[in-house]
């Protein structure tokens, strides 16, 4: 298959360049604005690279006339430019691989559904947390739990901390209108697996809700769960800040910890295989997480009421 990517010099495009080397196709072209891309040495030397997207567009139009167009474009780029992305990779008749989260908006999915009947092509979501090995045996028992006692409420600790510095709130990260904000930009794939398990939402309460840190009640079909999202290095645990680390990711149900630290290394190689085979996850399967981030990115914030992660009143305290 011919593949190209937009995005290639992001922080993530080396998963895609590896995806796509370790499935035995071809990256053909690569556009990003910056020209950091070494990396691509390591993969695919003889792509062909633009900085002006206007060449890009020009290029592929080009290969798809000459009759050896592209199968798949890859999109790496930030968040507010999925949608645009995606539209372009549909026009020039490819199908699309996209990193999370798909768009912003959910109505931008309704667009891209009549966009994909109207090409016949398919758009597909990295969703890599549906692949890992923990998170598959966490589904399928609480699957069966479920079909024993399908009225359950399991007990839910979600607490994701990932330190990021200056820089973050410099970039296109820190501007809620491109990236969506702390639940969007590293939350997505957690509330996809999170809906994905337990059902879907009930209600949505947001304690706290500003530029590095989130915090909430969600109530699902089958669960209660209590989520804390940071890129605050301050609110890491002692414990964590004594062994130098700047990541802290644990989900607990009913008190037992889920421990799923290990094997994200070759999801992105995995999710290609997945697609080519027929079985990536398309375009609806993203929809309910979409509508979740966006209902969370304009909620009312209701500060420490009721039910809340013990996280968010570090949060709240440490400003007073």
């Amino acid at each position: 298959m011919n593949f190209g990517i937009v995005g290639v010099a992001g922080y993530i495009a080396p998963r895609h360049l590896q995806a796509i080397k370790e499935t035995k196709n071809n990256l053909i072209c690569a556009f990003d604005p910056n020209d950091c891309v070494g990396i691509m040495d390591s993969y695919f030397p003889n792509a062909d690279f633009f900085t002006e997207f206007e060449r890009f567009d020009r290029h592929v139009d080009k290969l798809r006339r000459a009759g050896n167009g592209l199968d798949y474009i890859s999109i790496c780029s930030p968040n507010y430019l999925h949608d645009s992305h995606i539209r372009f990779g549909l026009r020039s008749g490819t199908n699309v691989i996209c990193e999370k989260p798909l768009v912003l908006n959910p109505w931008n999915i309704d667009a891209l559904e009549i966009m994909q009947q109207e090409t016949g092509k398919k758009v597909y979501n990295v969703l890599q947390l549906r692949l890992h090995p923990s998170i598959v045996r966490l589904k399928n028992t609480i699957t069966n739990i479920l079909q024993k006692q399908p009225d359950k409420v399991f007990e839910v600790d979600l607490t994701y901390i990932t330190s990021r510095g200056k820089w973050y709130f410099i970039s296109w990260k820190g501007d809620i209108a491109k990236s969506g904000g702390i639940a969007t930009n590293i939350g997505i794939h957690f509330f996809d697996m999170l809906l994905w398990i337990f059902g879907g939402v009930k209600e949505n309460i947001v304690n706290i809700l500003n530029a590095n840190s989130a915090g909430g009640i969600l109530s699902l079909n089958n669960a209660r769960v209590r989520w804390f999202l940071s890129v605050d290095n301050t609110n890491l645990p002692k414990e964590i800040l004594e062994q130098n680390q700047r990541t802290f990711r644990v989900i607990c149900i009913d008190g037992k910890e889920i421990e799923f630290s290990e094997g994200f290394t070759d999801l992105h190689t995995q999710s290609y295989e997945e697609i080519l085979r027929g079985n990536g996850f398309e375009l609806g399967v993203a929809r309910d997480s979409i509508e979740l981030v966006h209902k969370i990115r304009n909620a009312e914030v209701v500060g420490l009421k009721g039910e809340y992660h013990p996280f968010c009143k570090k949060v709240l305290t440490s400003k007073q």
